[in-house]
């Protein structure tokens, strides 16, 4: 290890710095993701059944993977954020390395993700309504 311990921190507040940026941004895609997701849905149920039901169901459940595809790389960057706290005071490895895949193995995979209890609720509820709405439109007329 080449660096001071004063220069590994200042790389540690540079590190966490750009790592709360990306989480973020993350979390940033996943809200705007939630509001794309219901303004659809609102379409769809304003608009009647039929092919635009199918199209907003299936609109629906990409919105869903990506929110949840979202949410897993939300949570590798806190993993990453973790370790660069634990970590960088005693050790100069993966200085300035954001890239967080090294941690996937330890977490949920983005289809686990999509079915946890928040998203699962979430956009599950929303896929119902959608689905029942069609049906009952489907027998109206």
């Amino acid at each position: 290890m080449g660096y001071t311990r004063e220069e590994l921190k200042a790389f540690l507040l540079k590190e966490v710095e750009l790592i709360q940026g990306v989480i973020r941004r993350m979390a940033m895609n996943s809200f705007l993701i939630k509001g794309f997701a219901v303004l659809v849905s609102v379409v769809v149920l304003l608009g009647g059944a039929g092919v635009l039901g199918l199209a907003g169901g299936i609109l629906l459940l990409a919105f869903w993977f990506l929110d949840a595809y979202f949410l897993w790389q939300e949570r590798l960057y806190r993993r990453l954020y973790n370790w660069v706290i634990r970590n960088r005071l005693k050790t100069d490895e993966y200085l300035f390395d954001l890239n967080a895949y090294r941690f996937r193995g330890e977490e949920q995979s983005p289809v686990r993700i999509m079915f946890s209890l928040t998203l699962g609720w979430f956009y599950g509820a929303v896929l119902v309504l959608l689905l029942v709405y069609s049906v009952f439109m489907f027998w109206q007329g």
